[in-house]
């Protein structure tokens, strides 16, 4: 299923780029820089991973062998408001939800080398505050960079559950920074903008609990996503 969410994606990148290049003769939207602010839509596909700090004791355990966290994809969807500060810097506001999965392998020493593989599911409320740096516009062309802050709910977040089989709690807020760049190809009715951006959490998502032992073995667990996006805007 995401496997096929991310072909469509690139799918409609590449063809819409193509027609893109193909009007690059014709000014489009030669008004749209005049506008004090707009609206879009944004979807696309995210690869989260937790990144680790493990507790002085993790070495020195009988329990665990090894913790280890890896990538699994997800999508987002959500709307764009940008406002037009100045020729070159916009600041926009690009509220979505994120479901995205996480994975944790981790090998016991007791008993002995037995191996456990599970996934943490998230439902991000994701609100991020953004400064787009833009350059100028070539015809129908325009590269542009970002930089921002991140406020983070987990819908889906389990440290209130009382199940006695949870490996792991992990708490529903995040806050951290954006980094991203993107690309504006300017069509007769609307911009396409495809965009990359790394998100790092930097709240601690553990809840500690003495009768979970995985989580008296991490420190610290922050979330980290790349996130690739396709923006429609008018």
């Amino acid at each position: 299923m995401r496997q096929s969410i991310f072909v469509i994606l690139l799918s409609c990148c590449t063809i819409l780029s193509y027609k893109a290049i193909a009007q690059r003769d014709a000014l489009n939207m030669p008004e749209h820089d005049d506008k004090l602010y707009y609206f879009g839509i944004t979807f696309g596909t995210n690869f989260s991973v937790y990144r680790i700090n493990y507790t002085a004791s993790f070495a020195n355990t009988d329990t665990f062998k090894r913790i280890q966290p890896y990538w699994l994809p997800g999508f987002n969807l959500g709307l764009i408001s940008n406002l037009r500060l100045s020729k070159f810097i916009d600041l926009r506001f690009v509220p979505s939800l994120e479901f995205s999965e996480r994975r944790l392998v981790f090998e016991y020493d007791i008993p002995k080398d037995s191996v456990s593989d599970r996934t943490i599911e998230s439902i991000y409320m994701h609100l991020p505050v953004q400064l787009k740096f833009k350059s100028d516009r070539i015809k129908n062309f325009r590269f542009y960079g970002l930089v921002g802050g991140k406020f983070d709910y987990d819908l889906a977040a389990n440290s209130r559950s009382h199940r006695q089989d949870e490996f792991l709690k992990v708490q529903p807020i995040d806050a951290g920074y954006e980094l991203g760049v993107g690309f504006e190809f300017f069509n007769s009715n609307f911009i396409f903008s495809p965009e990359i951006k790394l998100s790092q959490g930097l709240v601690n998502q553990l809840y500690k609990s003495p009768n979970i032992p995985l989580s008296n073995a991490i420190q610290d667990l922050h979330s980290r996503s790349i996130v690739i996006s396709i923006h429609l805007e008018g």
